[in-house]
């Protein structure tokens, strides 16, 4: 995952009926494109690198505070915790933060927050310290889908709204947590899979560096990628696919071993953009060319990535837009004002090709 600016990429659409009318403040009434990511330019200029529901982006009821049974609170008059997951070395996570943590300085909202730096137990802890601080609401950035259960319970417990952005988690919307908000990650997974066919023009061995096992995103950018190929491509034939953990250097590591292997792979799918990252500089180590010996798709949309698109190392990469402070404060919003946020929120991602990658790095459309 990574950071993000855009416009006239194409874009990749998802987001929850109750941000939508915060999309269209903040990010200038701009055009969602359906679930499928476009190539064609927006002209919208004013929403650089701000988040967009997709079309039907607003999933599931709504749910309000009545509902949840949370006491009705003013944002404004109490303090609001943040969870973040991982490092913010991670461009993707040190975008989404800054997202959240300007939002929160322009509304007026004192805000808490802890980084877990990938750590599930600290995680858990990390959300129950911000409960016994005083915190009324929570946002949390999920290290994996199955692991918070004890500091969720506790904020149930204590009637603290959870609202969960980027990844998922167990449990029931509208009980357990308020919703979600984030990509279309299996409609990710299928853009990058279709860019790599084309690529390799139907024929080839190829490596996949998975992502965080546990988590939804790392789950469906597999499966994604996986039926899209089998369906599409007889022609390719998938010879590795291991986790590196959203991680550059175990994607370069990992990478390295899979060329001992395979010495013959002739493309790459990389579930994050660090990780793709990674194995170009193993790539490089073997003595290959990337983009030309191996061809290369990636997801995220960080600048790097990006800019590896211009030069033809990387043959194209699917956003996925951490900039969630106006949608989930929107969110919050609604919960609280009886309007009610969807459960699900789908947010528009572009699509970065060689064909706008120079002009999406120049308009700010990536992070």
């Amino acid at each position: 995952m990574s950071s993000t600016p855009r416009r006239r990429s194409a874009r990749l659409v998802v987001i929850t009926g109750a941000a939508v009318a915060t999309v269209l403040v903040a990010g200038g009434c701009a055009k969602s494109a359906s679930n499928q990511a476009s190539d064609s330019p927006s002209g919208d200029t004013k929403a650089a690198g701000q988040q967009r529901v997709a079309d039907a982006g607003s999933k599931g009821p709504t749910c309000t505070a009545k509902q949840y049974g949370a006491p009705k609170v003013d944002l404004k008059k109490v303090t609001v915790g943040f969870s973040q997951s991982e490092s913010t070395s991670n461009p993707f996570r040190a975008t989404e933060t800054k997202s959240i943590t300007d939002e929160a300085k322009r509304l007026g909202i004192k805000l808490i927050q802890r980084n877990a730096n990938a750590n599930v137990p600290q995680q858990n802890t990390d959300i129950q310290d911000m409960i016994a601080q005083g915190a009324k609401v929570l946002i949390v950035a999920p290290e994996n889908s199955d692991g918070l259960a004890p500091a969720f319970a506790k904020a149930k417990a204590k009637h603290i709204p959870i609202l969960t952005i980027d990844r998922t988690v167990q449990g029931t919307a509208c009980s357990d947590f308020i919703g979600f908000i984030g990509s279309d990650f299996a409609g990710q997974a299928r853009i990058a899979a279709d860019d790599l066919g084309k690529a390799l023009k139907g024929k080839g061995d190829v490596v996949v560096l998975q992502g965080t096992s546990g988590n939804n995103v790392a789950t469906d950018r597999t499966q994604g990628f996986n039926k899209e190929i089998a369906a599409k491509y007889p022609g390719i034939k998938i010879v590795a696919s291991q986790t590196a953990n959203f991680d550059q250097a175990t994607g370069q590591k990992v990478m390295e071993q899979i060329l001992q292997s395979h010495p013959d792979v002739k493309g790459l799918y990389a579930e994050n953009d660090t990780m793709a990252l990674g194995a170009i500089q193993a790539i490089r180590s073997a003595g290959k060319v990337p983009g030309k010996d191996i061809k290369i798709v990636s997801i995220d949309g960080i600048e790097d990535a990006v800019k590896d698109v211009v030069s033809g190392v990387i043959v194209a990469d699917v956003e996925t837009n951490p900039r969630f402070g106006p949608l989930a404060f929107q969110a919050l919003s609604d919960f609280y004002s009886g309007k009610g946020t969807h459960t699900t929120t789908i947010i528009a991602d572009h699509h970065f090709t060689a064909a706008n990658a120079k002009e999406a790095l120049s308009n700010g459309d990536v992070y």
